[in-house]
């Protein structure tokens, strides 16, 4: 059974329990952070392709508001403005929740993410968007028959004209299809520093696609760090394909499809300087959320699963490797405890500092004050882990 709605985040009594242990009398500002964007949008520079310098100049002689970020070079923000007040206008077109959640930052609306819409809608139409659960979320002009939006597999549904949240439509932007740059959470950016891969080691991303992690590694190392990227997903392997050819970064990474809980059985000539562990979870730290709905039983799963990639990581890294754990979301269960719980197991394991200056101090465990936590309410992030270790014998 599911507990009461808090707004539209649907957790249930256990789970918001398990939240509470995060935040304490900080949840609900915790619950009201994830369901708005952050304040800052930002893109990772493909510094293999231009300067971090030279693409701000571009952009700024465009007329566009983007900015670099105090510490990390590689790293570009755009405001995000709002929240705006969107009038309902009759005709409505409903976004699914993928789309929804980028209509609402000012992204036009393609048809593969229509999920109804009503049956008078015709090309230049004055239409409102709409979530799943009737939120207004932006006004622009039909480009396509609502018949059309719901048989086209493709193609440009609504042009958005306004919205109640506004930023750079960045997948539009000539300098995204140059592969310029990588659209990607500040917390994302810092595991790949923390993984530190260098020049002629080794890598393994065990959890790669989409290949945001996988992508940075290539250019951190300035593509000579020999990078065997995993997933078990051949959709997801077609779409990281498709963003390493738009990066330039095929030459220079291994993409393999396998189930990376079993890379000690299937590859035991496998031993990486390096291995990356960002394992699916329950993606509570993922913001914004027009909707969600999860229960306790979710993260417990989610965990037992993030604990078999974290043990075949400290089975195949080398004596003196090093092993990154990240998760983009915020309970102790997927995060803390997961590692606590491998360290007792693999005694050669061993937690140590991440050398990040921003973000927050872990909240449980013998090591909790080397993890580092990034909080949506707290550093206008997603909500997001990072633990470093290093394998000692």
């Amino acid at each position: 059974m599911f507990g009461t709605p808090i707004g539209r985040l649907n957790y249930d009594t256990e789970l918001l329990q398990a939240l509470e242990r995060v935040y304490g009398n900080e949840l609900q500002s915790f619950l009201n952070a994830i369901s708005r964007p952050s304040k800052r949008l930002y893109v990772r520079v493909n510094i293999l392709k231009i300067d971090p310098g030279a693409l701000l100049d571009i952009l700024r002689a465009r007329g566009i508001e983007v900015y670099r970020d105090e510490e990390l070079s590689e790293a570009l923000y755009f405001p995000v403005h709002g929240p705006y007040r969107v009038r309902d206008v009759g005709l409505r077109v409903v976004a699914d929740k993928r789309a929804s959640e980028s209509v609402m930052l000012g992204s036009n609306l393609y048809a593969p993410g229509v999920e109804d819409c009503d049956p008078e809608v015709r090309p230049g139409s004055i239409v409102t968007v709409i979530s799943p659960q009737g939120d207004v979320l932006a006004e622009g002009v039909a480009k396509m028959r609502c018949e059309e939006m719901k048989r086209r597999g493709k193609g440009l549904a609504v042009e958005v004209h306004k919205s109640i949240y506004k930023a750079p439509q960045l997948r539009e932007l000539p300098e995204f299809s140059a592969g310029y740059f990588y659209p990607q959470s500040l917390p994302a950016m810092y595991t790949v520093h923390v993984l530190n891969p260098q020049p002629g080691e080794l890598i393994v991303d065990m959890c790669a696609a989409p290949g945001g992690k996988t992508g940075h590694i290539v250019e951190y190392s300035q593509g000579l760090a020999y990078t065997i990227a995993f997933d078990h997903s051949q959709r997801k392997l077609r779409e990281m394909i498709k963003e390493m050819e738009r990066l330039g970064h095929l030459h220079a990474v291994e993409i393999w499809r396998s189930d990376s809980r079993y890379l000690d059985v299937d590859y035991p000539w496998l031993k990486p300087h390096r291995v990356l562990v960002d394992p699916p979870c329950t993606a509570l730290g993922v913001r914004p959320k027009l909707y969600d709905r999860k229960s306790y039983h979710d993260v417990i799963a989610a965990a037992n699963y993030q604990k078999q990639f974290l043990q075949v990581a400290a089975r195949i890294v080398r004596s003196g490797g090093v092993i990154v754990y990240s998760t983009c979301t915020v309970t102790l269960e997927e995060n803390e405890m997961v590692i606590e719980e491998v360290l007792r197991k693999y005694r050669c394991l061993e937690v140590v500092e991440t050398g990040i200056r921003r973000g927050s101090h872990g909240l449980y465990g013998d090591y909790k004050d080397l993890y580092i936590r990034f909080h949506p309410q707290v550093h206008d992030t997603p909500g997001y882990f990072i633990a470093k270790l290093v394998k000692k014998c």
